[in-house]
């Protein structure tokens, strides 16, 4: 729930003729989630929460603005933030706390409008230690969906704090320097949430979701294409770049350790 635009001049670019979107089907119970396990709520110094998901054992992709002040501007300390996978109802299957991030080199939180910021809105988090759960199973990525295309949700947000939920089917409407608008149900929250394709036998992030807008009177998505970007930010990650939490010590010093929850 971290300083989302409010509107965002989608007037001027052509939009494709949408899929019938399938409505938000909530991930409650066990079975209902259990493909999903891998999203998880991205708590933020106990004042605010985004989407992330684990794209391996000890990193989650979220959107970068996340990982910012909305007040200040200034970056968040790592230390208040806390990544719960699956979070459900009260509990999660596992609990990690946040060691070091790396945003696009090229994010500027400044103009939270512009076109530069929202395709650049992406960002990696490392934990202090991977999560080693049969049930949560990382999620690969995949490339930019072209305009038109079906594409799925799973988010949190300020209706489904204590749960996610799932729209399987909204679509691509345009895509217009390197920034998605889709036909996606999102909410405060759901900054980060990750956008699937359905191609293949398992479905494959091609998106994070960067902010909410209106067109037409119509409510829809803004997403930062993944592809291109996750070499990038995996590299500042190898090189050393980014920032820290500044001490495993207080509020996260519980969450270190593995600690799981069976769902």
């Amino acid at each position: 729930m971290r300083n989302w635009i409010r509107a965002f001049a989608l007037a001027f670019m052509p939009m494709a003729a949408a899929a019938q979107d399938s409505g938000l089907k909530s991930l409650d119970t066990t079975d209902a989630g259990r493909a999903w396990m891998a999203v998880g709520r991205l708590d933020i110094n106990g004042s605010g929460f985004c989407t992330g998901t684990l794209i391996a054992p000890n990193l989650v992709l979220t959107a970068a603005h996340c990982l910012y002040d909305k007040t200040t501007g200034q970056r968040i300390d790592l230390s208040g933030v806390e990544f719960l996978a699956a979070w459900r109802l009260g509990r999660a299957s596992a609990y990690r706390a946040a060691r070091r991030a790396v945003v696009h080199p090229d994010y500027s939180y400044v103009d939270e409008t512009s076109a530069e910021r929202l395709r650049n809105d992406i960002a990696l988090i490392e934990l202090w230690q991977p999560i080693r759960n049969t049930t949560v199973i990382p999620f690969e990525t995949g490339d930019r969906p072209r305009r038109g295309e079906e594409v799925g949700v799973v988010s949190y947000g300020r209706d489904r704090a204590e749960a996610p939920a799932l729209q399987e089917v909204c679509s691509v409407m345009t895509r217009r320097s390197d920034v998605l608008v889709m036909s996606c149900d999102v909410e405060f929250g759901s900054s980060g949430a990750p956008v699937f394709s359905f191609d293949g036998d398992r479905p494959r992030i091609v998106s994070v979701v960067a902010a909410k807008a209106e067109f037409n009177g119509q409510r829809v998505a803004v997403g930062t294409p993944v592809e291109g970007s996750l070499s990038l930010l995996q590299a500042e990650l190898l090189a050393g770049r980014g920032f820290l939490a500044a001490s495993p010590d207080g509020a996260s010093k519980r969450n270190i350790g593995a600690r799981f929850i069976k769902p």
